[in-house]
C-alpha cells in the first residue's frame, strides 16, 4: 500500500503526455508529473521509481521527486510563510505548503517565524498536518540509551536550566547551561551524547564526549593543530572559553584535561598564552 507523506518505491505503470502513472495499489494509479519525471535515466512501464507522496489541492495523491524537509512521523524547524483564519503555512521544501491549525499552535507565531513541528496523517481526512504540540509523540517508549551514547539532537527551545531537545526523535532531554559552550538556537540539529538518565527517567545531554574518549579525541586535535601551525598554538588554560570552543568545538575544562594529560606526557609546554610541541 502507497504511504502519503513519505517515500515510496513505485512502479511504473503508463506513460502519457503530463507524465507517469504509478501503482499506488488501492489508491490507484498514482500521477508523477512531468516536471517531477528524471531527465537523466528515462523510466519505462515496469520501472520502479522512489517518490514522495502528498495530497493535491483536491485532495489526490500526488507523486513527486522532490526532497521534503520531513516525512510523515519526523520532527522539523519550518518557516512560517502564510497564515490565514484556517491556520499557518509552512515551506517544508514541496509546492504546496504544510498546513499548521491555529488549533495545534504552541504560542503565537508571525509569518517569517520558524518553529519545530512534529508532521502527522490526519485520520479523517489523510491531509498532511503540522503541530507544534510535541509532548504527545515523544517519551512514548522507554529509553534505552547508555550514559557516553552518541545521539542525534534536534534542538526545540531555551529554558531556565538550558535547552530542550529531541533525542533521535523518540524522547525528550535537556542540555543544562554548563553544557552549552556554543551558539544554539532552536532548530538546530547537533550530535550530541547521553550525559545521565536520572531515576525520574528525564535526560541529561551533552554537547561533548564523555569520559577518557572526550580527553582522549580533543588531544589528537590539539597536537594535530601544533603540527599544523609549526608547533605553537596561541591558546592556553588561560585562554576565554568562547574562543576554545571556537577552535576545537570543546568546553573549556576538557581543553585542561586535554593539555594537561599531553603536558604529562610529556609532548608539550604550557605557557600563559600558548602551548608548544616538544
Amino acid at each position: 500500500m502507497a504511504l502519503i507523506g513519505r517515500f515510496n518505491s513505485l512502479q511504473v505503470v503508463k506513460h502519457t503526455d503530463f507524465g507517469l502513472y504509478l501503482d499506488g495499489g488501492p489508491d490507484g494509479e498514482i500521477l508523477l508529473p512531468n516536471r517531477y519525471v528524471p531527465k537523466d535515466e528515462p523510466s519505462e512501464v515496469g520501472d520502479w521509481l522512489n517518490v514522495f507522496l502528498y495530497l493535491d489541492s483536491e485532495d489526490r495523491p500526488l507523486a513527486t521527486t522532490l526532497k521534503p524537509k520531513v516525512q510523515v512521523g519526523g520532527f522539523a524547524s519550518l518557516k512560517v510563510v502564510e497564515i490565514n483564519r484556517v491556520g499557518l503555512f509552512l515551506d517544508w521544501g514541496l509546492p504546496k505548503d504544510l498546513l499548521l491549525p491555529h488549533s495545534e499552535e504552541k504560542r503565537p507565531l508571525q509569518v517569517g517565524d520558524y518553529c519545530v513541528v512534529h508532521v502527522y496523517l490526519d485520520k479523517r481526512t489523510r491531509r498532511i498536518t503540522a503541530t507544534a504540540r510535541l509532548d504527545r509523540y515523544l517519551d512514548t517508549t522507554p529509553a534505552r540509551y547508555k550514559t557516553g551514547q552518541e545521539v542525534d539532537l534536534l534542538v526545540v527551545e531555551r529554558t531556565d536550566l538550558g535547552f530542550k531537545a529531541i533525542i533521535n526523535g523518540q524522547h525528550w532531554g535537556l542540555i543544562h547551561k554548563n553544557e552549552v559552550f556554543k551558539f544554539l538556537r532552536n532548530g538546530m540539529r547537533e550530535k550530541g551524547y547521553i550525559k545521565e538518565i536520572r531515576p525520574d527517567g528525564k535526560i541529561s545531554l551533552s554537547l561533548q564526549p564523555q569520559g577518557a574518549e572526550a580527553v582522549s579525541g580533543v588531544g589528537e586535535q590539539i597536537l594535530a593543530a601544533l603540527r599544523a601551525e609549526g608547533g605553537v598554538l596561541n591558546l592556553s588554560d588561560k585562554s576565554p572559553p568562547e574562543v576554545i570552543s571556537q577552535r576545537f568545538g570543546v568546553s573549556k575544562g576538557n581543553f585542561k584535561k586535554a593539555i594537561g594529560g599531553l603536558f604529562k606526557q610529556g609532548l608539550i609546554r604550557i605557557e600563559d598564552d600558548r602551548i608548544e610541541l616538544i
